[in-house]
């Protein structure tokens, strides 16, 4: 076990966090370590609680990427909240997978439709998969070797996904670690880490979430997760949204620098702050 040390004040350490402790390191039962540092991030997965809420929860640390798994029917999909979690994923330095669940009962022609021009790197599952194990080993093909945060609402099969993942007896020996973060708030938000099974990588399960607040977001960083499009910007006004009428993106792309369905994509996704994700 390990605690903070009173030197680091209000910063909290968060799951996947490097850190430097001093104190008794053997991990036995009943020690105590002090941490003492915490180490600069490469990459943070943030979310608030809504776009009204200005106080930001750390949901994991130095993550590769983030596994947005979404259910084909039974929820239906959501591509409002996996536009939220796409926006989080590249400001805050994550690269993101699309996991689709439960194909079985409806094709994802049309949700690959959707996010095709973001060129986002996918796996289509049925339920008899996720039963079996079948679709825990398409999806370990793109966690070697990485640490990957996964992120769904309620019913996509995102806890028996993570369950074929990493097996009982690998659990029993990790522990979870709580962050309580916001200032006049009382959030806890809980994230478990767990190493792959068989492979050189780490699962990082997320609560089910039901919203995922962008209010920490400038919307200004959206546009550096398409570099095609981003050298068109040079010709912006000041302070452009990039959905206006002197946008220098639409001649950008009509003059053939960029797909117009990237600029679309890029529109749709600096909108998810203007709208909820039911909408």
């Amino acid at each position: 076990m390990a605690m903070k040390a009173r030197e680091l004040g209000r910063k909290a350490a968060v799951v996947g966090d490097r850190v430097a402790l001093v104190g008794d390191l053997s991990g036995k039962k009943d020690t105590l370590a002090r941490i003492v540092r915490i180490e600069e991030r490469t990459s943070v997965l943030r979310r608030t609680a809504d776009d009204d809420d200005p106080y930001e929860r750390v949901v994991v640390a130095n993550a590769d990427q983030l596994a947005i798994v979404t259910a084909l029917a039974d929820p239906e999909p959501r591509p409002r909240l996996i536009d939220r979690c796409l926006v989080a994923a590249y400001d805050g330095g994550l690269a993101p997978l699309l996991v689709m669940t439960k194909s079985d009962l409806a094709p994802p022609d049309a949700l690959l439709e959707l996010y095709g021009a973001l060129d986002i790197p996918y796996v289509v599952t049925s339920r008899e998969e996720l039963d079996d194990g079948g679709a825990a080993d398409r999806v370990r093909e793109h966690l070697a070797g990485k640490v990957t945060a996964f992120v769904g609402h309620s019913g996509v099969g995102k806890t028996t996904l993570v369950n074929a993942l990493v097996p009982e007896e690998r659990r029993r020996t990790t522990g979870h670690v709580n962050a309580v973060t916001g200032r006049g708030r009382h959030t806890t938000t809980s994230a478990l880490a767990l190493p792959l099974a068989g492979e050189d990588g780490w699962v990082v399960d997320t609560p089910g979430v039901r919203s995922f607040g962008l209010a920490h977001v400038d919307p200004s960083r959206v546009i550096h997760a398409f570099p095609d499009l981003e050298p068109g910007t040079a010709g912006c006004p000041r302070a452009c949204s990039h959905d206006e009428p002197d946008c220098a993106l639409d001649a950008w792309v009509t003059e053939g620098h960029a797909d117009p369905a990237r600029l679309y994509s890029l529109r749709r996704l600096l909108a998810t702050r203007e709208r909820t994700e039911g909408d």
